[in-house]
């Protein structure tokens, strides 16, 4: 005989495969206008639209003009599970790291649970659908939390597309620095020693960079981009421009080698006679701190929901996320998810596979998982209560 969990989960799924066609076509339409962050009006609008349409209380421009919150109340207002949607793109590339298919996946897991508590007295709780701008290097989420947005959230929830399948993949700490070195200009045939050379100092900073790359931890990251250095190759150049961005699995780790860059940038001033002047560019992203007991609802639901094989892996390194600063602040999961594909994210070849309909059969099956999660913890307050536990100890 079927238990009330699983009739609550098959109401779920049932939901999510109604409105399939929706999804799709909600997927594609992100996936063929891509907006960068802060500028996903199209991408607003549809998901607002849908989730309207099905019967969620939705607030347009939720404290930030292109984030949403869309919610919908049971008997009870808590717990309060969050689903989190992402669809700003990547300059020049689109859809490179498939946020179209995590805006999918965020409001089909969304109108899952909706179903499943509109379907039995058995569920309470409240289901929150937020949408989330400007992952890609600013940081919606963190503008979101200082503004409140997550204090009423009990857990939060998303899936992110990769090559592999992986339950908990490691989102390391980041945070991207601009270096400017100032000098002074000087003709730089006839007076070239009147001249003081940024482009010197920033050649400096981004080879001491590469020498550090030999001793980093495996986990540690750096990548360093000249934006700025000169203006003609006839004048020395008074102004250069760096982009530092620097990674780890946690964030005192990231703050030990963030302490190293600034003794290399500062060596590379003093080297020339530059001045130096530093400011961050997007803000800091914390490492993502997956809940072991999510984690484990997740891997159960998806063995179940998920019948073929798929490319695995484990803990593998994803980049970095805002999700990171959600997760220090609400136990949260962050799982990475196969497409159909091999292509790597951020790549033209990715923006293909998250663009093309196989996606889809996997994006819906993420869905279905975490809705299914979500089923389990407000079916059971023993599991929610551990979740707790964990996340205290952390």
């Amino acid at each position: 005989m079927e238990s009330a969990i699983e009739k609550a989960k098959k109401t779920a799924c049932d939901a999510i495969d109604r409105a399939a066609p929706e999804l799709k076509e909600i997927s594609g339409s992100i996936w063929s206008n891509p907006e960068l962050g802060l500028e996903e009006k199209h991408a607003h609008k549809l998901l607002t639209t849908f989730l309207e349409k099905h019967g969620f209380q939705t607030e347009r421009s939720y404290k930030m003009e292109t984030a949403f919150r869309a919610t919908f109340i049971s008997t009870s207002s808590t717990p309060n599970i969050a689903f989190i949607s992402e669809y700003d793109a990547l300059p020049s590339i689109g859809h490179a790291c498939g946020h179209n298919l995590i805006a999918e996946v965020g409001v089909a897991a969304g109108l899952g649970l909706m179903a499943a508590l509109q379907s039995s007295n058995d569920i309470k709780g409240k289901v929150t659908v937020l949408g989330t701008p400007a992952e890609e290097g600013y940081g919606g989420k963190i503008d979101l939390i200082n503004a409140g947005a997550f204090e009423d959230i009990d857990i939060a929830m998303m899936a992110h597309p990769f090559p592999d399948n992986d339950v908990l993949p490691i989102a390391l700490s980041r945070e991207t620095i601009q270096v400017t070195y100032t000098g002074k200009a000087s003709h730089a045939a006839g007076y070239p020693w009147e001249g003081i050379n940024a482009l010197d100092a920033a050649v400096m900073c981004y080879n001491s960079i590469a020498c550090l790359r030999q001793q980093m931890k495996p986990n540690w990251r750096m990548h360093c981009i000249i934006k700025e250095g000169g203006v003609k190759v006839n004048i020395i150049p008074e102004k250069a421009v760096l982009h530092i961005s620097f990674r780890a699995p946690t964030d005192a780790e990231k703050e030990t080698l963030k302490a190293k860059v600034v003794e290399i940038y500062k060596a590379a001033a003093a080297a020339t006679g530059c001045q130096v002047e530093v400011g961050l560019v997007g803000q800091p992203f914390s490492a993502v701190l997956h809940n072991k007991v999510m984690a484990g609802l997740y891997q159960s639901n998806l063995a179940t929901l998920q019948t073929d094989d798929v490319p695995t892996v484990k803990s593998a390194v994803l980049g970095s996320t805002d999700m990171g600063n959600v997760s220090q602040i609400v136990p949260s999961i962050h799982p990475s998810f196969y497409i159909g594909g091999r292509a790597v994210n951020h790549t033209r070849e990715f923006t293909k596979e998250a663009g093309d309909p196989k996606a889809q059969q996997y994006a819906l099956i993420q869905a279905k998982v975490l809705a299914s999660c979500a089923i389990d913890i407000l079916m059971n307050p023993d599991i929610l209560k551990n979740i707790k536990e964990e996340f205290l100890l952390r």
